[in-house]
């Protein structure tokens, strides 16, 4: 466990992520990092589990009717 401080950053608060925290997660400057309520406190996670579900989702019904989808684009 590493404590952060919450530090002003223009008109607002933030956390400065140590480096290797940063590589751990695989992000850098200018990513988007997600934070997320959890049973045991908050999580933060260089992606969106729910909406990659989602994607993921969507990418199978694109493959699975892809005959119909661009049948319907044609219209």
């Amino acid at each position: 466990m590493q404590a952060l401080k919450i530090r002003k950053v223009g008109n607002s608060l933030g956390l400065v992520l140590p480096k290797e925290v940063l590589a751990r997660l695989k992000v850098g400057e200018g990513d988007t990092v997600y934070l997320t309520e959890a049973p045991d406190g908050c999580r933060i996670t260089p992606m969106d589990a729910a909406f990659a579900a989602q994607m993921a989702a969507a990418e199978a019904i694109m493959r699975e009717d892809r005959d119909v989808l661009r049948e319907l684009a044609a219209r």
